[in-house]
């Protein structure tokens, strides 16, 4: 794809097919992403607010760590559609999206390493808080050149490329941090640094650039008024978002609290090498079902039954853990939660591409939609622990992460636009 093509019809549905080339530098970046932002969620945010904290019980960590990630999630639920409206109408020589990728690779990597030298709560907040800001920043860019470069018959397959780095970034993350980089401040710089090295691939691939005048107005005003899209006059785009925000509630309801359900919950002696194995599990089957699935959604031209049918495994899981709690039974919901929410990934992401208002403010509508997956995920742990201490134990939590997925396949019945 020539810069010329690129310039062509700013607006206009792709058609052209993007490139191996252009999938493995989206790919690269995805796993920079997720590196950098799963390793800290997964492991060294809850170390370091515990070396600060000294908890009595794993309560009181927990609510620590969802008191901060609350706070960073509340940053994600503006930066994402703000962002997304501001690179919608970016008239950068270098294009509408490739500044607000680099700018947020920059803001995210730097904020990761202040990060990693903090001694207070405080201090952890904010940098935490500027790094999702950075996360949100690159990412809504980044997804919004889904919409703008590939065209629907592909969408499926390349979405399953930002899925399956999730779970490659995860566990590739965890094992540099504690075997090869297992100090505080060398775990975030080494996440931070490669995060920058592999996004810089895609920022060497064309952008299509807005000419002055096809910018709308922008103000501050307009932008804020932008942000609200009537689930009345667009039902299916409503629709989606719920399935989304539901579904990824359930899902981190159901993996966030993981390693203290086998501490706690099982009483299980080899709890973080358990860990390892589940998440091994998981991954496996994120990468097989996000890649296969979503190139099978493609060529059916289906994708909400796929949704539908994933949002109801991840149910399953969590219902398996909640009723049959042991460890061989986990490794098995592992597999079955990896496998909905792998195909949910993929197919879920080209879903939302589909139902989007208006096609010149794509940035904008899925930095919305990518709301639905980040502020689960930062609130999740507190919930999750509320949950736990009101209801008594983790089958009260496992049970309400079933009823959350569930509820998400029923949503995502209602649409109407997509097969």
């Amino acid at each position: 794809m020539t810069q010329t093509d690129t310039v062509v019809a700013v607006f206009a549905e792709p058609t052209r097919r993007v490139t191996s080339r252009w999938i493995a530098a989206f790919a690269t970046a995805w796993l920079g992403i997720w590196m950098a932002q799963l390793t800290p969620v997964q492991l060294l945010l809850p170390a370091q607010i515990d070396r600060q904290l000294h908890p009595e019980n794993w309560v009181d960590s927990v609510v620590a760590f969802g008191i901060i990630s609350g706070i960073a999630g509340v940053c994600a639920l503006v930066a994402y559609p703000v962002t997304g409206a501001l690179s919608d109408r970016t008239t950068s020589r270098f294009g509408r999206r490739r500044p607000w990728i680099a700018g947020g690779a920059v803001l995210f990597a730097v904020a990761l390493l202040l990060l990693g030298v903090q001694e207070s709560l405080v201090g952890i907040g904010v940098f935490w808080s500027l790094a999702l800001i950075g996360f949100c920043v690159l990412t809504a860019a980044l997804t919004a050149t889904i919409s703008d470069q590939v065209p629907v018959g592909q969408r499926g397959f390349v979405s399953g490329w930002l899925s399956a780095p999730q779970a490659v970034g995860t566990i590739l993350g965890l094992l540099l941090v504690t075997m090869l980089f297992t100090g505080q401040l060398a775990g975030y710089a080494v996440v931070a640094i490669l995060l920058v090295v592999l996004v810089v691939p895609f920022l060497l691939l064309p952008d299509a650039v807005l000419r002055g005048d096809q910018r709308e107005p922008m103000t501050l005003r307009g932008i804020i008024a932008s942000l609200w899209i009537s689930p009345r006059e667009h039902p299916d785009f409503g629709w989606t978002l719920l399935s989304r925000v539901l579904v990824n509630f359930g899902n981190a309801f159901g993996t966030t609290l993981l390693l203290y359900f086998l501490m706690f919950g099982l009483n299980d002696a080899n709890a973080e090498d358990d860990l390892i194995i589940l998440t091994l599990i998981y991954m496996v089957f994120v990468i097989l079902s996000s890649i296969l699935l979503g190139r099978l959604s493609d060529k059916l031209g289906r994708r909400k039954a796929f949704v539908f049918v994933a949002s109801g495994l991840q149910g399953v899981a969590a219902l398996m853990l909640a009723f049959i709690p042991e460890l061989t039974v986990a490794m098995v919901a592992a597999g079955i939660l990896g496998l909905g929410y792998g195909c949910f990934l993929s197919v879920d992401q080209a879903l939302a591409t589909q139902v989007l208002p208006d096609p010149a403010a794509r940035g904008k509508d899925l930095g919305i939609m990518n709301i639905a997956t980040a502020v689960p995920q930062a609130i999740a742990p507190l919930l999750g622990a509320l949950a736990v201490a009101a209801l008594g134990g983790f089958q009260g939590l496992f049970i309400l992460a079933g009823v959350f997925a569930f509820a998400g396949a029923l949503a995502v019945a209602r649409v109407r636009s997509v097969r």
